[in-house]
């Protein structure tokens, strides 16, 4: 099992909770949000069997996309889009991402 796939999956799952919300009132941070969490999972699948440079390229690019997801989520959370719980839930998967990809890049 690859950890931070699963997490980063796990990530998607709980978006999926707050998506309808999030599209009826902001659609253009509902498509950036779906989009950073997709392109976090599909850079770390795509960077585990890959050798040299090109692993820990894929990799940052999952980071950078988690840091924007962050960024996004709580722009959501301060424009009173998504509580403060539905906050939590997405992003306590997502930091769990943040840090294995910061182990991963570092």
């Amino acid at each position: 099992m690859f950890h931070v796939l699963e997490a980063a999956l796990e990530v998607i799952d709980q978006l999926a909770l707050v998506e309808p919300k999030l599209r009826s009132k902001r659609k253009s941070l509902a498509d950036e949000i779906g989009r950073a969490a997709q392109s976090i999972a599909l850079n770390v699948s795509e960077g585990r069997p890959r050798a040299g440079l090109d692993k820990p390229d894929l990799y940052r690019r999952a980071a950078g996309s988690a840091s924007e997801l962050t960024t996004a989520l709580r722009i959501a959370r301060a424009g009173r889009i998504i509580t403060a719980e539905e906050f939590a839930a997405i992003d306590t998967p997502l930091d769990r991402v943040r840090a294995m990809l910061w182990r991963l890049t570092h």
